[in-house]
């Protein structure tokens, strides 16, 4: 297994549209008038220090996790196989097309190697553009063949580099976010303080570098700064085109590199939904987002050869019938509190339905069967039924597709994150109900009366949005822990904007009876400033403990497994075994697999299942003909997969296995009533024995602590 071990010494929404902001100075008659010579001047200064300081901190923050990732596998010092060995499970496998398209004698024909691919799956040519989103790989590879700079920086560098850089943009999108809905920079200062804190729970880019998430978040918040900046009041035309712009791009190459995109934009789509059915976002606006999505998805399938998986995504289906219906009912929002939450019902009534129907007749005609394992993983997940789905019961027992673990509250909570989060989103849940009451009813106001005063709920429609928006994503990281970066990184945006936020502060005051302006500015500013001291006094310590450890890359028998290939085995080999091992097998040596990570058609997921026989009790004779059938060479067998102890019984490798063909399971505990005993024992562990019935398909040619390599017999 791959471990890091200590290194050795020596070795080498802005404000509703009737409630101006209360910093814009406005007339008895509600005209803005043009802010004092003297307040253009510290606007200039406030803009460009907050502009600094912004980019100040994302460079920091990708300084900060290269130096984690030099220091966790001393990169620089360790041999090119160590350094591809790094690249774990499917980053691995997308790495591989990076050095693919580097090594190939020119762009076309690396592009060609891509577009027929016949190394990936044996007996089986498939286009990687169209099944995998690397088009991040391919432009970058194509970057680093046409810049001058091959003498000065090697290739990995390139690469890790690039996505280190994109985490300079990430912290300054939930830096501008923040700040954009506060008001004040100094919100998004202790946003970007609170992701670099919470670092374990916000991000894993330092040691999952090429994950596709690390590519796509960074746009998928610049996407929410950008809408967050559209859902601003009295926007010039010219704004109003250039922010849509910004929107699309960012949502375009959000869904570029990512294959889980339609999933995040579908919630992005319900939030902006529930938001306009209560009349919190301007309608026009929500339009507009409805189609950048439908065009940047549709955009996106053209470019990965009109992948039907997209076609068929739910996402699709939703905002177009959310456009229909909306045709429907024009009158939707006129009428009494009972007239228009029936209509609401009803309108939300033929939404699903017309979601369910398109999306169904989409996958009826495209035959569309891709994403079936991700249905029956949530059915199986959220309690519709128990399952022996191999695939579901794969995802439903990983540790990051379970609920989120509850001490990451606590480490959230150590650093205020989650106990300011909390109180934010209590208070502006309940502005959210009484706005949203006050819209549905059609009254003009809901007030907080005091003795001698009044206060009038407003909830700007960035706000809003950003309220929805953090909830739903929360719901998501609750149930998939995976998904907890989605939520993580928008809660410090959030918390930090409830903490510098004037209508918050200005509520709790006049709920107090204790509301003056300076009390509220005062508040507003020292709060935020306690709060990133106690955070720097607390863990820059730390921190630099942190930067000081050094660790070193060890994996021996990886390596040694990986030597082996490369020197023993002809380069047409083809090898079957895990999923995560044949990852870096495409990598380290170029050898043509049977299977690989990427989970996401419907033919290699019964492709796995039937390679992964190995691990099952079943005869040599089965487990020879089904590895033969997919041209296979060599076969690896993992130790640690064979005698697994990492999951709980039920949850083990050979438990799914043994389930899904109808076996009684290993070990004591309750077997459901009809599973039966196999009549063969384990294949993994029987062909070490090296019985005749074994040796006459397999002869064991390569072994050590954790690898057995056997080499199949080429019977006529």
């Amino acid at each position: 297994m791959t471990t890091v071990r200590q290194r050795r010494v020596g070795k080498g929404t802005e404000a509703a549209e009737d409630q101006p902001s209360e910093e814009t100075n406005v007339k008895p008659d509600g005209k803005i008038l043009p802010d004092p010579p003297g307040g253009k001047v510290w606007n200039i200064l406030s803009i460009t220090v907050g502009g600094i300081v912004a980019i100040s901190l994302g460079l920091l923050t990708s300084v900060y996790v290269a130096t984690l990732h030099e220091n966790d596998l001393w990169f620089s010092n360790i041999k090119e196989v160590e350094r591809e060995i790094s690249f774990r499970t499917e980053c691995g496998l997308y790495y591989s097309y990076y050095k693919q398209m580097i090594q190939a004698a020119s762009i076309q024909q690396g592009l060609h190697g891509l577009v027929y691919d016949n190394k990936t799956e044996s007996v089986r040519t498939i286009n990687i553009l169209e099944r995998m989103n690397v088009y991040q790989e391919v432009f970058l590879s194509i970057l680093y063949r046409i810049l001058p700079i091959q003498q000065y920086l090697e290739p990995v560098y390139f690469y890790i580099y690039t996505l280190f850089g994109l985490q300079a943009v990430y912290v300054i999108a939930l830096y501008v976010t923040s700040w954009l809905l506060s008001g004040t920079w100094l919100s998004g200062l202790l946003a970007a303080c609170w992701y670099i804190t919470n670092r374990v729970d916000t991000t894993r880019v330092e040691f999952t570098i090429p994950l596709r998430e690390n590519w796509a978040l960074p746009f998928f918040a610049v996407q929410i700064a950008a809408i967050t900046y559209l859902f601003r009041n009295h926007l010039q035309p010219a704004q109003q085109r250039l922010t849509l712009m910004a929107v699309f791009i960012a949502t375009f190459l959000f869904s570029l590199t990512w294959q889980f995109n339609q999933f995040m934009m579908l919630i992005q789509a319900l939030a902006l939904f529930i938001l306009d059915c209560l009349d919190m976002l301007p309608t026009a606006k929500v339009t507009w987002l409805y189609i950048i999505q439908i065009s940047g998805l549709l955009l996106v399938c053209v470019l990965q050869f009109f992948n039907s998986m997209i076609l068929g995504s739910l996402l699709i289906s939703f905002n177009v019938s959310v456009l229909i219906a909306r045709t429907i009912q024009k009158n939707l929002k006129k009428g009494g509190l009972l007239n228009r939450f029936g209509k609401l019902i009803l309108h939300v009534l033929l939404v699903l339905c017309l979601t369910l129907l398109i999306n169904k007749f989409i996958k009826k005609i495209l035959n569309l069967e891709s994403d079936e394992h991700i249905f029956k993983f949530l059915k199986a997940k959220f309690g519709f039924g128990a399952t022996r789905d191999f695939d579901a019961n794969l995802y439903l027992c990983e540790e990051a597709f379970g609920l989120l673990p509850l001490n990451t509250f606590s480490r959230l909570s150590s650093t205020l994150l989650f106990y300011v989060y909390g109180f934010v989103l209590f208070l502006l849940t309940v502005a959210a109900v009484i706005v949203a009451f006050r819209n549905l009813s059609g009254s003009d106001q809901v007030h907080f009366k005091g003795k001698k005063e009044e206060y009038t709920v407003t909830l700007k429609p960035d706000a809003a949005y950003s309220l929805v928006h953090t909830v739903l994503f929360g719901c998501l990281a609750l149930s998939t822990m995976r998904m907890k970066y989605l939520w993580t990184s928008h809660m410090c945006v959030f918390a930090s904007f409830g903490l510098c936020s004037t209508e918050v502060w200005k509520l709790i005051l006049k709920c107090l009876h204790l509301y003056t302006s300076q009390r509220t500015q005062v508040i507003k500013y020292s709060i935020p400033i306690i709060t990133l001291l106690y955070i720097s006094f607390k863990f820059w310590p730390g921190i630099m403990d942190e930067l000081s450890e050094l660790r070193e890359f060890y994996d021996p028998d990886t390596v040694e497994l990986m030597n082996w290939i490369k020197s023993n085995t002809p380069n047409t080999a083809v090898f079957a075994g895990s999923m995560q091992l044949l990852a870096g097998v495409k990598l380290c040596t170029g050898r043509t697999l049977t299977n690989h990570p990427h989970y996401e058609d419907k033919n290699l997921r019964e492709r796995t299942k039937q390679i992964y026989q190995i691990y099952a009790k079943r005869s040599p004779g089965d487990v020879y003909g089904i590895l033969r059938s997919f041209g296979t060479d060599y076969v690896i067998l993992e130790d640690s997969i064979c005698y697994e102890r990492r999951h709980s019984r039920g949850c083990r490798l050979r438990d799914l296995l043994d389930v899904a063909n109808g076996h009684i399971m290993d070990g004591l505990g309750e077997n459901e009533p009809d599973l039966k005993p196999s009549l063969y024992p384990r294949f993994c562990e029987e062909i070490k024995k090296n019985l005749p019935s074994y040796t006459m398909h397999f002869t064991r040619v390569f072994q050590n602590k954790t690898f057995h390599v056997y080499k199949l017999a080429k019977h006529k």
